[in-house]
């Protein structure tokens, strides 16, 4: 029905506070703990995602550790007293900014009237007036305004996996909530990025004499470790063999390994490794695994990677 108000698709506020009470039911904290998570994990990305929305419209810098705390304690002592909590919301807080709100002052008077709305019946009866209509207008212009229209044109222009993250993440914010998509794009995005990165382990080869030297560029990590391995051909090799780390750096236990299964295939051929320019970082991690590592460092030419 076009012609209902907000009175009537809502149920009346009895107007008072119920006393702080705290279940002490182990059976009832283990079934808010994990609803409890969930919807603060959902509230402040909200908040967050909501701040710098306002940061870049108001060209200011919020605190996000300050609103995080300030919504967890607002929340808290609210929910001593069996009212529901909240986070900042990108609607609201457009209506907001878009009618000149900039201060505390605008935040302040919305919770008062807002209040007054719940204990004072004659104000609950002029808000409850008011079209569902109207209401469901005000937030369809609140949305429109806030879409980026623009954006649409760079569609063809980013990367298919910036474009596959962008999908799935609207498509399971819409179907199942906020915090399974933040947490769904997060996971996505750095399976992409470890992919990327795995592509860009290289070589330089130089022989000099009977010295064979491999120049390595990019990160090795252990996405990267396959490629490390195809790099080198033990059996084909001299018998002295040098690895360059000038131009990368090693990350993880998966990179310690490969390192220590090359220079084994080498040894198992009576060949010798030496790893040369290890940045102060890398050989403090190499130190960290002498148990398990049998190589040659050369620290003479040791300096920091960029």
């Amino acid at each position: 029905q076009t012609n209902q108000t907000a009175s009537a698709t809502s149920e009346r506020v009895a107007g008072r506070f119920a006393l702080p009470a705290i279940p002490v039911s182990f059976k009832s904290l283990g079934i808010i703990i994990g609803l409890a998570a969930t919807l603060a994990a959902i509230g402040l990305i909200e908040s967050l995602m909501t701040l710098t929305l306002i940061d870049e419209l108001t060209e200011s810098r919020g605190s996000g550790n300050r609103e995080c705390v300030a919504q967890g304690l607002g929340n808290l002592v609210s929910g001593l007293f069996g009212s529901m909590g909240g986070c900042a919301m990108i609607g609201q807080s457009m209506i907001n900014i878009r009618s000149g709100g900039r201060h505390r002052l605008s935040g302040v008077t919305a919770a008062v009237c807002l209040l007054g709305f719940i204990l004072i019946p004659p104000l609950w009866a002029c808000i409850g007036m008011i079209p569902v209509p109207a209401l469901i207008g005000v937030m369809f212009i609140v949305v429109i305004a806030t879409f980026e229209w623009t954006s649409l044109r760079l569609w063809n222009k980013i990367p298919r996996s910036d474009m596959f993250v962008i999908v799935v993440v609207s498509a399971i914010t819409v179907f199942f909530d906020l915090a399974i998509a933040v947490a769904a794009g997060v996971a996505i995005s750095a399976l992409v990025f470890a992919w990327k990165k795995s592509q860009r382990i290289q070589a330089d080869i130089v022989l000099e004499g009977d010295i064979k030297s491999y120049e390595l560029r990019g990160p090795l990590f252990f996405g990267a470790v396959t490629s490390f391995k195809e790099i080198f051909t033990p059996s084909e090799d001299p018998a002295v063999i040098n690895i360059e780390f000038k131009d990368t750096r090693v990350y993880d236990h998966s990179a310690l390994e490969a390192i220590n299964g090359i220079c084994a295939k080498y040894r198992a051929l009576g060949k010798t490794v030496i790893l040369k320019n290890l940045s102060e970082e890398c050989q403090i991690l190499l130190n960290r695994a002498e148990p398990i590592m049998d190589v040659t460092i050369d620290d003479q030419d040791c300096h920091t990677a960029l």
